[in-house]
C-alpha cells in the first residue's frame, strides 16, 4: 500500500490539520437567536442577566465521527492510494520492430513486416496492464516510435504504422539505443524485445556484448533472393565518350541458381549476362557502352523472387559536353599535340586576324599578341608583349630555372618539373589575390587570377622551352582548362546504392573547403573527411551528388539491399512468453475512496443536518397529528 500523490508526512499533515477545524467548529458555543413577536405584554423581566455557559461535551459526536471518516477517504483519494507495492508497479519495455528493407519480402501469408507486427501485438498484449512500452523502428538508425507508454491503443497504433524502410539494418545501434532508453527514461528496466527478420550486412556479429535482458521474437525468412548488389559506371581513361559498366550479382538464397541479366540504355541493349550462382555466392560482370547523350541506364535481373525490390536499378548519366577553346596562334601546330590529349576538349585553331571579342568560345587562348580589346571569356595568354600584359611584367630575364610550383592549388596539382631552365621568360609583378603558380628566382612567370573572366599569363612559351619534353606541360594547360570550367571537364562517376551511411574512396586528399555534398534538391548534405575516406548520411532514398574539384561522385541511393546473415542469438530468449509472471499487486482504489467519502457526507447530511429537520417538520404537518385522543 502506497501513495501515488502525496508522501506520509504531508498526508498527515493535511488530515490533522483539516480535522483540528472541524473539530473546533463542533465545539464552539450556539448563539442566541433573534425572534420576532407581537408584543412583549405576556414576558416577564429578568431580574438578573442570564448566564453563558460554555459547553464542554459534544452535542453530535456521530455527526463529527461521520464528518471526519469522510475527511480522511477523501483525503486518501487525493492521496491516490494504491493497494500493492511501489517499486514492484510495472515495468519498462523496449520493443525494437525490423523496419529493414528486407522486411519488404513476401511470403505465402503475406509481408514479413505483417508477421513482425502481429508478433509484437501478442507480446504487448501478453505484458501486465501496469508495464510501460516503448516502440522502436530499426533500420539504419533507431527510431523511437513512442515514448515509455503505458496506453494499449497508442502502442498498438505506432505498431501498425510500422513499414518497410529502404536501409538495411543495424543491430548495434538499435540495441544500444534500446539499453540507453532504458538507462535514462525507465522507472524499471522490462526487457529489450527484437522483431524482425534479423537481417543485417556483415557476418552478423555484434560489436558490443549482448543484454542480458534481451529476448527475440523471429520472424522466420528463408527465402530464396537474388539481387543486385552494386552497380557502377565511369567514363573510360582513354575515352571520354565511353562509359565502363561494373554490375555484381548475388545469391542470397541456400540453392543454387541460374540468374540472367539484362543491361539497357534508352531502351536499346547494352549487354547480357548469365550467372550461375551457388548459394551465398557473388559475381560480376563488366560492359562497355559509347554515347555522349544523357539518360538512363536499367539494369535488370530476369527472375521472380521475394524480395523484387533489389532485382532492378536504374542510373541517370549525365551527357557528355566538350569544352570549345579557340587558339589564336601563327604557329598552331606547336600547341596541337597538347590540346589533343586532353579529353573533353574541342579546339579550334585560328590566325590572330581573325579575333573577335566573343568568339563563343567557352576558353580564349592568345599565343604571343595581344589584341585590340581584352575577350569576354577566359583567356589564356602566352608569352604576351610586355605593355599589353593583363598582368604587369616587372621584368625579363635569361637563363631562368624553375624552383617552385603552387601544388597546393587546382592549377599546379601534379607539377612535379624543377631545375628547368628556362632561355628567356617574362617575370610578373603580381598583385594580392594573384595566384603564382611557377616561380623562379626571380619571380613568379606563371601567374593566374581568378578574377571574372578568370586569366592565367605564362611568361614563355612551353614548347618552345626546355618544358616541351616535360609530362608537365599537358598537365599544365589540363589544370588551367579544369579550373577555368570545372562543370565541364569534371570527371564523372555514377553508383547505385542504398540509403544510410556512405563510404566515398576520394583519389587523392581534398581540402574539405573544395567538398561539396548536394541532394537532388540542391541541399548541402552534412559530411565528413578523413584522409581519402569521405563519409555522408541520408535516409531518404534519391541522388546525391558529391563534388572534389575535377571530380564528381553521383550516388542513386534507390537500391535495397538484403542483409547478408540472420541474426539470431542463441543465448537470449526466445518467443512470446505465454504468461509473465505478476511483477504488480497493485491496484488503483481512489474511485471507490471517493464514492464512499460522498456515501458518508450524504448520510450525514440527512441524518444530523437539514434534511432531518425538514423531515420532523413534514411529519408535524402531517394530517395523522392533527388527531389525539380525548381525554
Amino acid at each position: 500500500m502506497f501513495f501515488l500523490n502525496l508522501s506520509l508526512p504531508e498526508f498527515f499533515a493535511l488530515l490533522g490539520t483539516l480535522s483540528a477545524g472541524v473539530f473546533a467548529l463542533y465545539l464552539l458555543d450556539r448563539q442566541r437567536r433573534r425572534v420576532q413577536v407581537a408584543t412583549l405584554r405576556f414576558f416577564r423581566t429578568a431580574e438578573k442577566q442570564p448566564q453563558m455557559q460554555h459547553r464542554r461535551r459534544l452535542q453530535q459526536p456521530w455527526s463529527l465521527f461521520l464528518q471526519l471518516l469522510s475527511l480522511l477517504l477523501l483525503l486518501l483519494a487525493i492521496a491516490q492510494l494504491r493497494l500493492g507495492s511501489p517499486d514492484r508497479s510495472s515495468r519498462d519495455h523496449v520493443v525494437i520492430l525490423d523496419a529493414s528493407a528486407w522486411m519488404g519480402a513476401r511470403t505465402a501469408n503475406g509481408r514479413l513486416i505483417d508477421e513482425a507486427r502481429a508478433s509484437a501485438r501478442a507480446y504487448v498484449k501478453a505484458l501486465p496492464s501496469a508495464d510501460r512500452v516503448m516502440v522502436v523502428r530499426a533500420g539504419e538508425l533507431a527510431t523511437p516510435a513512442t515514448l515509455f507508454e503505458q496506453d494499449r491503443d497508442k502502442i498498438r497504433r505506432a505498431i501498425d504504422e510500422t513499414q518497410p524502410g529502404a536501409s538495411a539494418l543495424s543491430i548495434d545501434q538499435a540495441l544500444e539505443f534500446a539499453q540507453q532508453a532504458q538507462k535514462l527514461r525507465a522507472r524499471r528496466a522490462g526487457e529489450i524485445v527484437f522483431i524482425g527478420a534479423g537481417r543485417a550486412p556483415g557476418d552478423g556479429t555484434l560489436a558490443a556484448a549482448l543484454p542480458s535482458n534481451l529476448r527475440v521474437i523471429p520472424v522466420k525468412s528463408t527465402l530464396e533472393n537474388v539481387g543486385l548488389r552494386k552497380v557502377g559506371l565511369r567514363r573510360s581513361m582513354n575515352d571520354a565518350d565511353v562509359w565502363d559498366i561494373f554490375v555484381e550479382v548475388k545469391n542470397y538464397g541456400t540453392t543454387a541458381r541460374t540468374v540472367p541479366l539484362l543491361v539497357q540504355f534508352g531502351g536499346a541493349p547494352v549487354g547480357t549476362k548469365q550467372f550461375l550462382l551457388k548459394a551465398g555466392e557473388e559475381q560480376s560482370a563488366t560492359f562497355q557502352h559509347r554515347t555522349r547523350a544523357a539518360g538512363w541506364l536499367d539494369a535488370r535481373l530476369l527472375v521472380h523472387d521475394a524480395f523484387p525490390q533489389d532485382d532492378r536499378a536504374q542510373l541517370e548519366l549525365p551527357g557528355h559536353d566538350s569544352l570549345p577553346v579557340t587558339i589564336y596562334s601563327d604557329e598552331p601546330d606547336l600547341l596541337r599535340p597538347v590540346f589533343n590529349v586532353i579529353p573533353g576538349v574541342k579546339p579550334t585553331f585560328l590566325p590572330p586576324s581573325s579575333y573577335k571579342a566573343e568568339s563563343g568560345a567557352r576558353i580564349v587562348i592568345l599565343d604571343r599578341f595581344a589584341p585590340p580589346s581584352p575577350p569576354k571569356t577566359a583567356a589564356i595568354w602566352i608569352e604576351p608583349p610586355p605593355q599589353q600584359s593583363p598582368i604587369p611584367v616587372r621584368t625579363t630575364g635569361t637563363k631562368l630555372k624553375l624552383a617552385r610550383w603552387r601544388s597546393d592549388h587546382a592549377l599546379g596539382t601534379g607539377l612535379r618539373a624543377r631545375d628547368v631552365e628556362l632561355e628567356s621568360s617574362e617575370v610578373f609583378r603580381t598583385a594580392a589575390d594573384d595566384i603564382a603558380i611557377a616561380e623562379t628566382d626571380s619571380g613568379p612567370v606563371i601567374v593566374g587570377r581568378s578574377s571574372e573572366p578568370k586569366v592565367v599569363v605564362l611568361g614563355f612559351h612551353p614548347v618552345k622551352s626546355a618544358l616541351k619534353y616535360e609530362l608537365a606541360t599537358p598537365l599544365l594547360f589540363a589544370n588551367i582548362l579544369h579550373w577555368m570550367a570545372p562543370d565541364i571537364l569534371r570527371s564523372t562517376e555514377v553508383m547505385a546504392g542504398t540509403v544510410g551511411t556512405v563510404n566515398a574512396d576520394l583519389e587523392s586528399e581534398p581540402d574539405p573547403a573544395t567538398v561539396r555534398v548536394v541532394s537532388e534538391n540542391g541541399q548541402d548534405i552534412p559530411f565528413t573527411v578523413d584522409g581519402r575516406k569521405l563519409r555522408f548520411f541520408t535516409e531518404v532514398p534519391g541522388t546525391v551528388r558529391v563534388l572534389t574539384g575535377g571530380r564528381e561522385l553521383v550516388y542513386s541511393l534507390t537500391l535495397p539491399q538484403a542483409g547478408d546473415t540472420v541474426w539470431n542469438p542463441a543465448t537470449a530468449k526466445h518467443g512470446i512468453p505465454s504468461s509473465f509472471r505478476s511483477q504488480t499487486s497493485s491496484r488503483d482504489v481512489w474511485q471507490l475512496l471517493a464514492l464512499a467519502a460522498a456515501v458518508l457526507l450524504v448520510v450525514d447530511w440527512f441524518l444530523f443536518g437539514r434534511m432531518r429537520r425538514l423531515w420532523r417538520a413534514a411529519q408535524a404537518a402531517s394530517p395523522r397529528a392533527a388527531w389525539r385522543k380525548a381525554s
